[in-house]
C-alpha cells in the first residue's frame, strides 16, 4: 500500500506542470523613435547592460509559472535590444559612433495582483553623464492566476517601451549624447 501511495504522489508530481508565460517581442514605439530622429544626425553606440539582479531570463508569477523573456535572454538585455531597436528605426544607431551607451536595470518586479510592472533603469553615457529613469506601468489583472499571469506577461514590452520613453524623451538625454 505504502509504495502505491509513493508512486501516485510521483506521478502526480511530474505530470503536473506549470505554465511558462513568455512576453512579446519588442516593438518600437512611434513617440521614441520620433524622439530620437530630433537630435539630428547624431549617432549612438549600445554597448554592455547589467542588472542588480544579473541573468535572471524569468520572475515567478503567483506560484501558476514564470514570465519569462522572448527568446530565453535576460531581462537587461531585452531593454539593451529594445534600445538598440529604437535607435535603428530611427537612424541613429552605429557601432562605431563616438558616444557609447551603457545601461543597468536597477529593478524589475511586477504585481499580478495589482496589476504593475515597475522598471527603473540607468543610463550611463561615455561622455560621463548619466540618466536615471523609472516606470509604474499599470495593466488589467484578474483574481485568476492563469489569466493574471498572461496579462502580465503582455504587459512587459509597452512597460518597457514607456521605460524607453522616459530616457529618450528626456531633457537630460541630450547630455548623454553630446
Amino acid at each position: 500500500m505504502f509504495p502505491k501511495i509513493i508512486v501516485t504522489l510521483f506521478l502526480a508530481v511530474v505530470m503536473t506542470g506549470c505554465s511558462t508565460y513568455s512576453a512579446n517581442r519588442y516593438s518600437i514605439s512611434v513617440d521614441n523613435v520620433t524622439a530620437l530622429k530630433e537630435i539630428n544626425g547624431t549617432k549612438l553606440d549600445v554597448g554592455e547592460f547589467t542588472a542588480s539582479k544579473p541573468g535572471q531570463t524569468e520572475i515567478m508569477c503567483r506560484g501558476v509559472g514564470p514570465i519569462k523573456t522572448p527568446d530565453g535572454q535576460t531581462f537587461e538585455n531585452f531593454i539593451k535590444k529594445a534600445l538598440v531597436d529604437e535607435l535603428k528605426i530611427a537612424e541613429a544607431y552605429s557601432n562605431s559612433a563616438p558616444i557609447t551607451l551603457t545601461g543597468n536595470l536597477d529593478a524589475i518586479d511586477f504585481s499580478s495582483n495589482s496589476g504593475t510592472w515597475n522598471l527603473a533603469l540607468t543610463v550611463n553615457s561615455s561622455n560621463g553623464n548619466s540618466l536615471s529613469a523609472s516606470e509604474n506601468y499599470s495593466y488589467t489583472t484578474s483574481f485568476y492566476g492563469e489569466t493574471a499571469c498572461n496579462q502580465t506577461a503582455q504587459a512587459l514590452m509597452p512597460a518597457v517601451q514607456n521605460l524607453i520613453g522616459k530616457v529618450v524623451q528626456n531633457n537630460e538625454f541630450r547630455k548623454l549624447i553630446q
